[in-house]
């Protein structure tokens, strides 16, 4: 089984940042989304999420991004994304969709 983690970085009243590490795949995807809504409570106004430490993600992990930024957007709580300019989980969500999904901003470009 591969490893994945979800570290909230940052919370504030209206702004929480989670940081994803390691690999999200079929085999850890339900952890993952526990973890994601588990962090995120009714009174989060902004959620990032900083892809720094993700290694790799597979399309099960991609559909649980794509899930959380529907929800999020029904409960219009804005979603960021944080992700390195040559990381291979950014060419993931680029060819996936899910950089149009949220707003996506790529550190060290």
């Amino acid at each position: 089984m591969t490893d994945a983690a979800v570290t909230v970085l940052e919370s504030g009243p209206e702004q929480l940042v989670l940081g994803l590490s390691g690999e999200v795949d079929l085999d850890n995807v339900a952890h993952v989304e526990e973890a994601l809504h588990r962090a995120i409570d009714n009174r989060t106004g902004a959620v990032t999420l900083d892809f720094a430490g993700l290694e790799y993600i597979d399309s099960a992990g991609l559909r649980c991004l794509f899930t959380l930024a529907h929800r999020l957007e029904l409960l219009q709580v804005g979603l960021d994304a944080r992700v390195p300019a040559r990381s291979p989980v950014r060419r993931a969500m680029e060819l996936s969709g899910l950089d149009r999904a949220l707003r996506l901003t790529v550190a060290g470009a």
